[in-house]
């Protein structure tokens, strides 16, 4: 008995081969490093703190692990979702994870000195803060270092590097 080839159950049987092969090559892809929602461990990456502090949400503590090039990747690194400016890019942050939002910062320009993300670093867990002499795109932290941000008028993230 021959077989009378079907177009629509060949297209099927190409369409149904490609999405195995499209799932073994996830399954076998290495994923990127995840961050996690504490403080790194020795030099395993850069800790990252964001202190929210007037608007709402406390401080928040993750890990950018590994070796971020620039303090913006650890702070993406470490899972914060980062907005800046229309007139500056993410050469200055204006929003981290949402906040402030946009009906109250419009981050067009430079925030109001009152209302800003300053930035930090700390040597290690228990260091004194360090306000940041360079933007986060230009400085690069050391895995095992502590970067800070807190929103307000400079004061320093509100808790001890951890």
């Amino acid at each position: 008995m021959s077989q009378v080839y079907d177009p629509v159950r060949g297209w099927l049987a190409s369409i149904a081969v490609a999405a195995v092969v499209a799932v073994g090559l996830i399954a076998v892809e290495p994923s990127p490093r995840a961050a996690q929602a504490a403080a790194c461990t020795g030099t395993s990456g850069v800790t990252v703190v964001v202190d929210y502090g007037s608007l709402g949400g406390g401080v928040q503590v993750a890990c950018a692990l590994g070796d971020p090039a620039t303090g913006l990747a650890a702070l993406q690194g470490a899972g914060l979702t980062v907005t800046g400016t229309q007139r500056w890019g993410l050469a200055f942050v204006c929003r981290i994870n949402g906040k402030p939002t946009a009906a109250t910062e419009p981050c067009i320009n430079t925030p109001p000195a009152g209302a800003y993300w300053s930035y930090w670093h700390a040597s290690g867990s228990g260091a004194a803060w360090t306000y940041s002499t360079l933007g986060a795109t230009s400085y690069n932290p050391a895995p095992g270092t502590v970067e800070g941000w807190s929103f307000g008028a400079g004061a320093a993230p509100s808790i001890t590097a951890p």
